[in-house]
Parts: C-alpha cells; structure tokens; sequence
C-alpha cells in the first residue's frame, strides 16, 4: 500500500520502527497529489516548499527521538482557518490576495503536534453552500464520481482525504459542512461540541454556530487529531474551561447495555431508499454490539431548517459587513465615492449565494423584523436545545442518516437553494443545540457510492461518539473500497 493511502496511526508506527521518513511520506503525498489533483481540485492554495523543508526538520526530530503525536504527518487545512504568511480566501474573490499576520490556534496547535501542511483546501465562499460549487475558485469534485459534488462547504477537506491528497484534514461546521462532505465522500467527520475547540483565527460565518472538526480515513485517527486539536484557549471567548480527556482510551471500549435513540423524525418521506437500508442495517449492527435502539421522538425537528436560515444569515450579514474594501481584501476601482466604493466592492467581491444570504441576514434584522424572525427563531432554538437535552437523559447516544441521498450531480440544485438547504436537514439541528456529531461511513449505494451514518450525544460527550463509533467500525461488514481516480 502507498503511503499516501495509510492512516495516521499506521504512519507513526511506521516513523517510530523508523520503517519511514516523513520526506518519504510528504513526498508520496505530493505525488499523489500530482496524480489526482487536476481531475479533484481539492485544493486552492498548496504549501509543497514549505511542508519538504518542515518534513526535512522532522526527520532530524525524529533521529534525535523527538516524536510528537502528529510528528511528520501531512494535513490538510479548509481555507477558512488564518495562516500566517500564506494566503486565506476563504472562497472568495473579496480575500483573494489576503496574508494573514498570524495563525489560528488550530493551525498552531497542529504545528506544535508536529503536523505538516500541504495546503489550503477549496470550500464554498465563507462556507455557505453544501456542494463546494460557489467557491470563486472553482467546483471540487467527489472522487467516488467525478460527476458529483463531493459536499459542502468543506468539501475540499472531505475530498482530500477521500482521494488521499493527505493524510487527513480540518474542516469547519456551521449546519453540518463536516458531516454531509464527510457521508458523501465515505470518511469520518465530526463536529465537536461548540466550545471544545478554539474559534480564534477562523474567519466567522455564523458565530454560534461555527466550529472546527477533523476530517479522517479512520475513527482512530479522529480520536488522534481530537486530542490535539481541543481544549481552552483564552483568546476566544466561547472557548469552554472543560479538560480534554484521552480520546484515543475510548477507543476499544464497548457499547454493552447503552441506549440508542432513533427519532422518528428523522425516518420519513424523501430519504433515499437505500441511504435508509444503509442506516437500517447499521441499527442492526449496533444492537449486536449489546446496544438496545428504541425509538425516541425529537418534537420540534421540523423548525431546524427554518431556524437556522434565520439565525446564520443573520449572523452572517453582521460578521461580513467587515469586507467593504477599506481595511483589506479586494477593492473595486473607479469609483466615486465612498458610497459607490462599498457597492461596488461587495457586489463584484461577493458571489450570489453569499449576497443571497446577507440580504436575508440583514432582512431579518432590521427594524420591525427583528422580533418577528431573530428573536422568533432563536427562542425556537432553545425547544430545539431541549429536546435533545431531554432524549440524552434516556439515551446514550442519538442515531440518525448523515444526509437524504448520497451525493448528487454538479450542477443539479445550484438553481434551487431550497433543495439545496435541505442537503443539511440531518445535521443543522446539532449546531443550533451546540451538540457533538460524527459521521461515518456504513454503506455504498449500487452505483458505488458511500452513505453515511450520524451520531450525536450530550455536550462535550465526544468521547462516547468515538467508543461508539469505533466499536461500530470494527464489527460492522461493510467492504473497504477505494476511489477509483
């Protein structure tokens, strides 16, 4: 196997028997890269000098017995995450020749685990889409299907991973954009808990709702990058003083005499009849692991869409106000005047689904409006909240379909954002309660493509979404395929 398809487990005990070097395993990566690049387009941005110079210092790490928990491994970065001295667009036009002065603390953090970056991953524009097709940049492509999107908005880091173009990738999740790229890309994505991992240096889309989760090729390797990636940070202010325990101790532990809630609502009408088989089977699977699954009732489920396209563009138009062609980004020339600069600045620096969303956002905040639609929907919000709060007193975990098909054709809903919205309809609601979520793969459909299944549990219970995911991973039969790029 090369090494580029190896998980990040199997490269560290492979560095540590010294069977490898991390030159060996950046450059398999970039050959890989080389290969699949062009047809994927996985990247905006790639860092090939950067990360042979950091893999050479690895490798001297290495020989003087210096080894951290992600020492020489190549990860991928969605282009929302600031960077210093390499750009972030986040998609757009607007960012387009914007250096960031510093990093995120993700970034920093990763590099003090020893990581390697190969890149700034292609996303859609300020992460609002679900295909990876409004980016400025161009359409990423699933690599199951080249025909197909792989997801969004961080799809580039789901695609990456799906195509081995790294080892494994960060990604960000506002209604579910690690999740659904990661169900229809057949990888493992998982939102934290808002809170357990620090926001500060990732460019804002929809402030409490935004936060930053691994994309990975195995449960092990989430359990890997979880470790790293969370805990408090004191320069951000939603940043919660819980402990982070040991990830990985979850790992093979079982799930004997747990509680799996199923909501009804969502097993009805819409979902593809073989995305349900798939999630059906998977229900089976987990009750031979000694799991009783009993049906369990979120009320207020069918608000979530309709709250949340209230609550992000509200957010959103507030936090993008900031682009307006005076303190950085792009500028539109001739102008007349400051009025005429902003107008223009905006209207060619932003693309449709972005301005889409600002007019919403700045609709439903404005005066007469707000009480009727923010205030409305974000007391919605908490009956949301509840519910789930009141089912993971029951349960242990909830299990739910990652998305409703598996992914669908480039092209096919950019004329319908309805259709496009409901892309997320599985995953917006543990966004708006806070909540953690992974996806993971447990199934294929008969054209070849992987589906997806969720689980979410109670805030900062990451650890039991990795015991039972782990556990499913090992005892289900699904067979291990690979994109054929």
């Amino acid at each position: 196997m090369e090494l580029y398809a190896s998980t990040i487990h199997e490269l560290q005990d492979k560095i540590r028997n010294g069977d490898v070097t991390s030159t060996d395993i950046v450059q398999s990566v970039f050959s890989r890269i080389d290969a699949v690049e062009e047809k994927v387009h996985a990247y905006i941005t790639l860092m090939r000098q950067s990360a042979l110079e950091e893999a050479n210092i690895a490798d001297q790490r290495i020989r003087a017995g210096e080894i951290k928990a992600l020492t020489g491994i190549p990860i991928a970065l969605k282009d929302i995450y600031c960077t210093q001295g390499v750009r972030t667009t986040c998609g757009s036009r607007i960012l387009e020749h914007f250096v960031p002065p510093y990093d995120a603390t993700v970034v920093v953090k990763l590099r003090e685990a020893g990581a390697i970056f190969t890149g700034k991953t292609n996303m859609d524009e300020f992460a609002m889409g679900s295909s990876t097709e409004t980016s400025y940049y161009g359409v990423t492509r699933n690599p199951w299907d080249l025909e197909r999107i792989p997801g969004g908005s961080s799809g580039g880091s789901a695609a990456a991973v799906a195509a081995d173009e790294c080892i494994a990738a960060l990604g960000s999740d506002t209604g579910g954009s690690i999740r659904q790229p990661a169900a229809l890309c057949g990888v493992v994505g998982m939102k934290p808990t808002y809170g357990r991992v620090s926001r500060f240096g990732l460019v804002a889309f929809a402030s409490s709702l935004d936060q930053i989760g691994p994309f990975t090729k195995d449960v092990e390797d989430c359990a890997i990058l979880m470790n790293v990636i969370a805990g408090h940070d004191p320069r951000e202010s939603t940043s919660v003083p819980v402990d982070v325990p040991d990830y990985r101790d979850y790992l093979n532990r079982g799930v004997d005499g747990w509680t799996v809630g199923i909501p009804r609502e969502y097993f009805v009408g819409g979902i593809d009849p073989e995305v349900r088989a798939a999630v059906e089977q998977a229900i089976k699977t987990v009750e031979g692991l000694g799991a009783k699954c009993r049906e369990i009732s979120l009320p207020h489920t069918d608000y979530c869409v309709a709250v949340y396209y209230i609550i992000a563009p509200a957010e959103a138009s507030s936090n993008l106000a900031r682009y307006d062609g005076v303190k950085y980004g792009f500028r539109a020339a001739e102008c007349r005047d400051l009025l005429d600069m902003y107008k223009k600045t905006r209207s060619a620096g932003f693309g449709a689904e972005v301005k889409r969303r600002i007019m919403l956002g700045t609709y439903a905040l404005s005066s007469g409006y707000y009480d009727a639609y923010y205030k409305k929907a974000s007391q919605v919000r908490g009956l949301i909240k509840r519910d789930f709060d009141e089912a993971l007193k029951d349960c242990d975990v909830i299990l739910t379909p990652t998305t409703t098909t598996p992914a669908f054709k480039v092209g096919e809903k950019m004329d319908d954002p309805i259709g496009m919205y409901l892309s997320d309809i599985f995953t917006i609601s543990a966004n708006l309660a806070g909540i953690p979520g992974i996806s993971l793969p447990c199934g294929y459909s008969h054209k070849g493509l992987p589906i997806g299944m969720q689980f979410v549990a109670g805030h900062f219970e990451e650890g039991k979404l990795l015991q039972i995911s782990s556990a499913y991973e090992r005892h289900a039969q699904i067979e291990k395929r690979r994109p054929n790029l």
